[in-house]
């Protein structure tokens, strides 16, 4: 189903993808070597981050290294209620970002394993002819929504690719030497 004439646009919810990695495998996701393997040499028309700042704004490397590594970003503000809950999601703005986009690419790409989906997949499936292909963990996707897709991507198969170590404030990553 892939081929290299294909006109991708990949939408990345951030915070889904951050919290699984780190629940899952205690490392964070590589979001360049995501970029890459969801675009699977094809042609890429727009790559998309969808992000929740904090008032701590501790946010800003990861965000400059994301447009580094060829994402767009959209960002807005963590909202807090009254009783101290936070909420912080760009469910409606993928899906009307991906319905957009739906008349000038081939193939959505969503990186994300929210079940909230499916009747975003099933609307572009109908009525755009896009393909709608997705990329995220596999144990925190719904299996409905892998379902509902053309294609999908476990980015737990590969784990050296789409996962980087954590490092604590503070500690700089080992490093191997080679004995000679």
């Amino acid at each position: 189903m892939k081929h290299k004439e294909q006109r991708v646009a990949v939408l990345v919810d951030i915070q889904n993808l951050y919290y699984s990695a780190r629940v899952l495998h205690s490392k964070k996701v590589n979001f360049k070597n995501l970029l890459e393997g969801a675009v699977s040499g094809r042609k890429l028309i727009r790559a998309i981050g969808y992000g929740i700042t904090t008032e701590e704004a501790h946010e800003d490397k990861f965000f400059d290294a994301l447009e580094t590594a060829g994402y767009e970003l959209k960002t807005k503000d963590l909202q807090v209620f009254a009783g101290g809950q936070k909420k912080g999601d760009w469910d409606v703005g993928i899906a009307v970002d991906a319905i957009k986009l739906s008349a000038s690419v081939d193939v959505i790409i969503l990186a994300s394993g929210d079940g909230d989906y499916i009747p975003l997949v099933e609307y572009l499936r109908a009525t755009s002819g896009c393909l709608v292909e997705g990329i995220a963990f596999a144990e925190s996707t719904s299996t409905r929504l892998i379902g509902s897709l053309d294609d999908f991507t476990d980015l737990s198969s590969d784990k050296r690719k789409y996962l980087i170590r954590q490092t604590k404030p503070g500690l700089k990553a080992k490093t191997k030497v080679k004995k000679k």
